[in-house]
């Protein structure tokens, strides 16, 4: 048996000691790779940002076209390469995607950027549902702070 009380070829228990917890990441553009003089030539780059990403990425990779295959069965309409294009291209002005082909790309993409970047820009942040609770509960201390300082500060003033 090895030093951690593992036989020297067993590939079968697990080192106790080497586990790590998953750090969940939220995903954001670059600023470099979104940088733009409006917020609807941003929103086109970062589309155009999550359409390349999927093409290049290892796992799952998806083009153009399949992304709007994707996009299609996700809301049940016609979604076609061509107009992926022009949401990604900044110097289309008549079409910019919609809210709800966001959520379509985002679905097909499994890329959640987008919604960071949207949500950034009214001074939101996106994070994993189940840490919902734990952004109320500092919400409500936050509060709750400021109500015993208010508290506080308004017992010192009928001292005087």
């Amino acid at each position: 048996m090895g030093a951690k009380g593992k036989a020297r070829h067993d590939n079968k228990t697990l080192d106790l000691l080497s586990w790590t917890p998953k750090v969940p990441k939220v995903a954001h553009f670059k600023e470099e790779d979104v940088r733009a003089a409006n917020l609807g030539s941003k929103v086109s780059k970062a589309v155009s940002k999550t359409l390349s990403d999927t093409k290049k990425r290892e796992k799952q990779p998806l083009d153009r076209k399949e992304v709007a295959t994707e996009m299609a069965a996700y809301l049940g309409e016609d979604v076609s390469k061509d107009i992926l294009d022009r949401y990604s291209s900044e110097s289309s002005e008549t079409h910019k995607i919609s809210v709800v082909r966001a959520l379509a790309l985002m679905y097909a993409t499994d890329d959640y950027r987008l919604l960071s970047l949207m949500a950034a820009e009214v001074g939101l942040a996106v994070i994993p549902k189940r840490f919902e609770c734990a952004v109320e509960e500092a919400i409500l201390a936050e509060k709750i702070e400021e109500m015993r300082s208010d508290l506080s500060a308004l017992r010192k003033g009928r001292r005087k």
